[in-house]
């Protein structure tokens, strides 16, 4: 397994962290989403690594900006 951590900028809510976990979520091979609006972090375990292009544009489709951390 591996992690890979983000700086989410943004969010303000639960509702907001519910948005970027489902759309993380769909990245293929990813196995767990953990996002805190309160400290900004998005740390996304996957099987073999994940591509960070994907996690930022998966954010973004949710409607915020991620930057790895």
């Amino acid at each position: 397994m591996a992690t890979t951590r983000f700086s989410v900028s943004g969010m303000t809510c639960g509702h907001c962290e519910m948005s970027v976990r489902e759309e993380v979520q769909e990245i293929t091979g990813v196995t767990d989403v953990e996002v805190s609006h309160e400290t900004g972090q998005l740390v996304v375990t996957s099987e073999a690594g994940v591509d960070s292009a994907a996690v930022v544009a998966a954010v973004e489709e949710a409607g915020y900006q991620a930057v790895p951390a």
